[in-house]
């Protein structure tokens, strides 16, 4: 642990290199998140006759732009490198390297986050000119978005870590992750607001891990909830995070003592 943090800012950079090196198939992959945008033109229709369970036009506008932004600024990939250097037997050697090679993922994810931001800040601006009426005027909401948004990304990469972890045991866990990144699309709040759904839908969304994921972040920027239920879902938050990083660890430990290496 102590070596993984002392040389973890020289991991960021290297991070951060890498991105910029390949700065072209970085952005066609944030310009490729876009499903937000796509809800937004058929739920700002549907709502032109008037608003939509308390959603108007402004309002969904809000929503799926607060949406794209947390998505863009929390998104990870590392489910999908782990399995491909499982498979090919890279990943053996980076096992005899002295840090985990779950810190270098999780470096390479954090340093791309300034790339991130070149596709953000006009996200920002469009949102608030656009919408600026329908977010939160409290500065303790935005002050609670900061560690919002870290456990959002906490949230994906550890489920993400975890899932590909499984290829330690497995010939792929990608699948696997599959099924998980469907049900999340539509129970985080991606797709569908979770104020849209059926009550008892939404009180099964409520209580899973996926809406910390995106939902909250978003209901903090719009101003959903007192400063008491904020706090509240923060820390649940940071549970579902503490639950994760456990069965990350669980996980890698396990498989590790299942490994054998692929390709050569």
């Amino acid at each position: 642990m102590m070596a993984a943090l002392k040389a973890y800012p020289q991991m960021l950079k290297t991070g951060f290199a890498e991105a910029v090196a390949y700065r072209a198939e970085f952005l066609i992959w944030m310009f490729a998140t876009n499903m937000p945008l796509v809800m937004l033109a058929i739920w700002a229709a549907a709502a032109r006759s008037g608003p939509i369970a308390g959603y108007s036009q402004t309002g969904f506008t809000a929503y799926y732009l607060c949406a794209l932004l947390v998505r863009l600024m929390t998104g990870a990939w590392v489910v999908w490198e782990l399995t491909m250097d499982i498979r090919q037997g890279t990943f053996a050697l980076q096992l005899l390297r002295p840090i985990n090679p779950l810190w270098q993922r999780s470096a390479d994810n954090l340093a791309a986050i300034p790339m991130r931001g070149i596709v953000a800040l006009p996200v920002v601006g469009i949102l608030l000119w656009l919408a600026r009426g329908e977010l939160s005027h409290d500065p303790l909401q935005w002050l609670l978005l900061c560690p919002a948004l870290m456990g959002a990304w906490l949230l994906y990469f550890l489920v993400q870590a975890s899932i590909g972890t499984l290829a330690l045991r497995f010939e792929s866990a990608s699948s696997l992750f599959d099924a998980w990144l469907g049900f999340s699309n539509i129970l985080s709040g991606y797709l569908i607001p979770l104020d849209l759904f059926p009550r008892a839908v939404r009180d099964i969304a409520l209580f899973l891990p996926f809406r910390f994921q995106l939902s909250y972040p978003i209901e903090l920027m719009l101003g959903r909830w007192s400063r008491g239920e904020a706090l509240e879902l923060l820390a649940a938050q940071w549970a579902y995070v503490a639950l994760f990083f456990m069965i990350t660890r669980f996980a890698w430990r396990s498989g590790l003592r299942h490994y054998a290496a692929y390709g050569g």
